[in-house]
């Protein structure tokens, strides 16, 4: 056991700064991610689990959801920072009763997220009763029923509250919004509710399904690749992979982005030459510096631009036969679109003239052009406005549905995409429930359940008083962190099923249950027989995924194994659902999605394809769009920017190099030139001298919100070290989880009711 009172514990004072790098990956990524394994793991067991990873006979990487290339693996096919998913989810360390025994709850609550994260793997089923200060043993069996006891015991189904996170499988997915909705309920946030939800609004209007249109194929063959409000170095480094290729091939790539990021400057590849002892390659031909909330603007400028190309060209520009056969709400947008002020377009960006015209000559001259983003679009108030108007560009030159061309959301959590797929959302539509019904003989809700944003509200007002955790750290992952953390204190029971300690174990309701799971790398066996599971890429692949490593604990149960257990418990053994079946045998619960859901059709036979299956996308392969009109829609969207109030900055919150998502793996943000320390708030030196401070300074930031009262709010996250560094003047950069407690609650992007993280209104106070 491992003494958390000191082994993981840092201290600001010694962050050491240096100059940002201009490239990513290369030996260094490769010394890190071996010394990450030997830490954690061992030589040996780094050896085996590395070498398995997203291999066909092997598992699917726990980080990010960038898929293979079709066809190919390298013997080393993962990237720095899946090698340190994987050593924290496969570690030796573990934590049993006896860490709890000697460590209270309150003593806990004083480590950072870290040091947390670092004690190990998660052993023993665990409760917290009320009044104690320290989490004690509890048997399997004790634990479900306690959980079956407090929901049979509320007056509404709705009064619960379900929680997914986007490493969860395909088939606990299915069981876990099976056992929800069998119990009468809706209420299903996920993690896409903070994250890529915007992406699923946007496209499910404009080209009727809300997933990416493109394959590894497309991009490496595409023409033109704009890659915008996203960092694939650090949050998908496998990309760059793809995106040499594509350079190989001739691209231009286009990145937009506040930031100078490592990975799309430059790329070394370690597994070739010129990765090691080369310059590598260079991926970004040109690089946007554009300002926080300035993405929507470039979209509608670029858009009005080509439109003037076709007035001066007429029939040379525009696809009209896409236009005209596939499309609608082409005349009013393209109406809207001449009155764009291009003068405001370059206020609101921060972009040239020069600039704006060498990106739209880019996208009239390119013949195969994609689009890229990420979380850099989606947080912002007008997030789900900017997608539509992005999509918008490419439809007006017949940019989806032919090989080369399309929309690229990059997910982050490697099933994300999947969980939604199999019917965590709390709006699924009536066909979907219509088929589980059918399946297997129970009533599905109708009513729409509660997204992470109403769940939290809910929570706080006493609307909802059991919340229960499917994976993830739901305190650190959502906005608002003092009131999040209030509402989940208001709860009679809180539940969190594991594989490591994180801070949501610390701040539970009256009872509070940590459930151990396994993990994507461990064996599951159920039954005498080995168990597979699959997930979804970001791209609509399906594949198995098969742990190998003997379990850190003989407690440790499958999510699978978790749920269907828990639903024997809340609905007994003459419930229509077999949960004892699913328990024990995965390709049961397979047979069933393959009935229930579109595209799974004889799901077992084409999992088992050497690289899984595709999944139909109706614009991708038939350039159908089934949405409102039946057509591809262009949408009218009233421009949005976000100028610097006097005296102000803008905040965008985001990862380190050293870290996915919540998950804190050390403490080096290498890219940036950051090191032993997370606290820093990344600042132009012109707006350090013009605020009144010196690099270095200590600082509070202070978030200022109009609330829709009219009123002001204000939150605070304290001590933040000043780092000069090339952003645009008036924006700035920190990390989350530390700069969650900026965010409010009620601060969403339309539509999607996303947490706006990136666009943050803040200002510096000295500290004292």
């Amino acid at each position: 056991m491992l003494n958390v009172a000191d082994e993981y514990d840092y201290d600001e004072s010694d962050l050491v700064v240096s100059p940002n790098k201009s490239y990513a990956a290369g030996v260094p990524a490769v010394m890190v991610s071996l010394l990450r394994g030997r830490e954690q793991m061992g030589l040996g067991r780094t050896a085996r689990t590395f070498f398995k990873l997203n291999q066909r006979n092997g598992f699917d990487c726990p980080g990010c959801a960038w898929p293979e290339t079709p066809g190919h693996r390298k013997h080393a096919e993962f990237c720095e920072n899946g090698a340190k998913a994987v050593a924290e989810e496969a570690t030796k360390r573990t934590v049993g009763p006896e860490f709890f025994a000697a460590h209270s709850v309150d003593e806990l609550l004083t480590k950072p997220e870290y040091s947390l994260g670092q004690q190990g793997r998660l052993t023993h089923p665990m409760v917290l009763r009320p009044g104690a200060q320290h989490y004690v043993p509890i048997d399997w069996d004790e634990a479900y029923a306690l959980i079956a006891d407090e929901l049979r015991n509320l007056a509404s189904p709705d009064e619960a509250v379900f929680y997914t996170s986007g490493r969860t499988s395909n088939e606990a997915a299915f069981v876990y919004q099976l056992m929800i909705r069998a119990f009468g309920t809706n209420n299903m946030p996920d993690c896409s509710n903070m994250c890529h939800e915007s992406s699923g609004s946007a496209l499910t209007e404009t080209i009727g399904i809300g997933k990416g249109s493109v394959s590894v194929p497309d991009i490496e063959h595409a023409e033109l690749i704009i890659i915008t409000g996203q960092n694939p170095g650090t949050n998908h480094p496998r990309m760059l992979s793809t995106l040499e290729k594509a350079k190989g091939n001739g691209a231009r790539v286009i990145a937009v982005n506040p930031l100078p990021e490592a990975g799309l400057l430059r790329f070394k590849d370690p597994q070739k030459v010129h990765g090691v002892i080369g310059d590598g390659v260079a991926i970004a031909d040109d690089f946007l510096q554009i300002r926080i909330g300035g993405d929507q603007a470039l979209f509608q400028g670029l858009a009005k631009l080509v439109l003037e190309a076709e007035d001066r060209a007429p029939g040379t520009v525009l696809d009209h036969d896409f236009l005209g056969r596939s499309c609608a709400g082409w005349p009013e947008f393209a109406e809207y679109i001449r009155t764009v002020d291009l003068a405001t377009v370059l206020e609101a960006t921060g972009l040239t003239r020069e600039e704006l015209q060498s990106t739209a000559d880019a996208v009239i001259t390119s013949q195969r052009t994609i689009i890229c983003w990420a979380m850099g679009l989606t947080q912002q108030t007008h997030g789900v406005a900017t997608i539509q108007d992005a999509v918008a560009l490419l439809l007006m030159r017949g940019m989806i549905g032919k090989p080369g061309a399309g929309v690229c959301p990059v997910r982050g959590h490697s099933n994300v995409q999947g969980d939604r797929t199999m019917g965590i959302w709390e709006k699924m539509p009536d066909e979907f429930l219509d088929a589980l019904d059918t399946e297997f003989g129970i009533e599905s809700p109708r009513h729409h359940g509660l997204d992470a944003v109403d769940s939290i509200r809910a929570m706080r007002d006493g609307a909802a008083s059991v919340f229960m955790a499917m994976g993830g750290n739901f305190v650190s992952a959502t906005p608002d962190t003092a009131v999040t953390e209030a509402a989940l204190r208001n709860c009679a029971l809180t539940v969190q099923v594991s594989t490591k300690l994180n801070r949501s174990h610390l701040v539970t309701g009256k009872i509070g249950l940590i459930l151990p799971s396994l993990g994507r790398t461990d064996k599951d066996v159920r039954a005498g027989r080995k168990q597979q599971v699959t997930v979804e890429n970001s791209m609509s692949m399906v594949h198995l995924s098969r742990g190998g490593l003997k379990p850190a604990s003989e407690h440790l149960r499958s999510e699978v194994a978790i749920v269907c257990e828990l639903a024997l418990a809340l609905f007994g053994s003459n419930h229509p659902v077999p949960w004892r079946e699913f328990a024990d045998d995965y390709d049961s619960i397979r047979n069933s999605i393959g009935r229930v859901i579109p595209g799974f059709e004889d799901f077992n036979t084409k999992v088992r394809q050497p690289d899984g299956f595709c999944l139909p996308h109706p614009p991708r392969d038939e350039r159908r769009f089934e949405t409102y009109s039946g057509k591809a829609n262009f949408v009218v969207n009233e421009l949005v920017w976000i100028p610097v109030p006097t005296g102000r900055l803008i905040l965008q919150t985001m990862r380190s190099h050293d870290q996915y998502n919540t998950t804190i793996y050390g403490l080096d943000d290498r890219y940036r030139g950051v090191k032993g320390g997370r606290r820093v708030l990344l600042i132009n030196a012109a707006d350090i001298e013009s605020h009144g401070y010196r690099a270095g300074d200590r600082v509070d930031l202070v978030s200022e919100w109009t609330s829709p009262d009219g009123s002001l709010e204000e939150r605070r996250a304290e001590d933040f070290r000043l780092v000069p560094y090339p952003t645009p003047v008036g924006n700035v950069a920190a990390y989350y989880p530390e700069t969650n407690p900026l965010i409010p609650l009620d601060h969403v992007a339309l539509k999607s009711n996303t947490p706006v993280s990136k666009a943050v209104i803040i200002r510096l106070e000295a500290r004292h």
